[in-house]
């Protein structure tokens, strides 16, 4: 038989029996023994670099594994979309706190939500949640604020003393120190004092110094200082006079005044003179305005 074509049918693994034995023959030659080793050298490279079908097959995921995987996975999105969703909103209700701050001699006009105002008195401060307005209608104050209420429109208003409800009203509201004083100029104010219910309607109004309460009449349609002025009612004239101080910067000397004096009036806010003339003149007291901003009071009234 050829020899070309026995090396080529053993190379293919297609040796018949009595091709075999030809081939077999062939084996002490020199020639051939050299083609074997080549071809077993070839042989032993492709399997090392080329992985059997078997071997990848087996490491394939079965139909179950893969079902499962898909489920866990789809889940896993699930609940990360549900946890971001919640962080999400409790970021949201927590950085939409409104918070309004005055200075002294500033105010300070604020429009809500459901189209109320509030003026923010000197030296006070108001806080809301803009995020939760429309069911929860609720504002921190502290210090001074007159609120214009829309009408039909029903809100809080809660401060270290009492707590205000109010239903599309005009109402005057103080917070400060010991003192709380609640005055309705229209519609209709319920005052929660301690454990103590109080409504207002036009005209009324309720204040509460040092514990003591009370509910009284008023006549003026607005309260003084959306005037610019400063007014009073049975109030320390310590406290006054700070005021005056805070109000025109400057010093005020008063070492002879009794601090049992209540003062029930106003000061204006553009003239110091007048100012002066409006505490001192009913206590029967006197005032000189020295250099630098420095007044002195005497003469008060025992």
């Amino acid at each position: 038989m050829d020899r070309n074509y026995l090396i080529k049918k053993w190379l293919h693994n297609e040796l018949s029996p009595r091709e075999k034995q030809a081939f077999e023959a062939l084996e002490d030659s020199a020639f051939l023994q050299e083609i074997i080793q080549e071809s077993k050298r070839f042989k032993r490279q492709t399997t090392n670099q080329v992985e059997s079908f078997e071997s990848l097959y087996k490491r394939l995921p079965t139909k179950k594994e893969s079902t499962r995987s898909s489920w866990i996975l789809t889940l896993s999105k699930i609940a990360a979309i549900f946890v971001i969703g919640l962080g999400v909103y409790f970021y949201m209700n927590n950085e939409k706190i409104m918070t309004y701050t005055t200075q002294l001699a500033q105010k300070e006009v604020i429009h809500l939500p459901d189209n109320s105002s509030v003026t923010l008195h000197e030296n006070s401060s108001l806080e809301y949640n803009k995020n939760t307005w429309d069911y929860h209608k609720k504002i921190q104050l502290k210090g001074q604020a007159f609120f214009d209420v829309a009408k039909g429109k029903r809100f809080d208003v809660e401060t270290p003393h009492g707590t205000i409800t109010v239903l599309g009203t005009e109402f005057n509201v103080v917070s400060r120190g010991t003192v709380f004083h609640v005055v309705c100029f229209e519609g209709l104010v319920q005052v929660r004092y301690k454990d103590t219910l109080i409504k207002l309607p036009v005209g009324k109004a309720f204040k509460a110094v040092d514990g003591k309460t009370a509910t009284f009449q008023v006549v003026t349609s607005q309260p003084e200082w959306l005037q610019n002025m400063s007014v009073f009612e049975d109030v320390k004239i310590i406290d006054v006079l700070k005021n005056l101080e805070k109000q025109y910067k400057v010093t005020i000397k008063y070492d002879s005044i009794d601090q049992n004096i209540l003062f029930t009036g106003a000061f204006e806010h553009e003239n110091l003179e007048k100012a002066l003339k409006a505490v001192t003149k009913s206590l029967q007291m006197t005032y000189e305005i020295k250099e630098n901003n420095l007044v002195l009071i005497k003469n008060a009234k025992k």
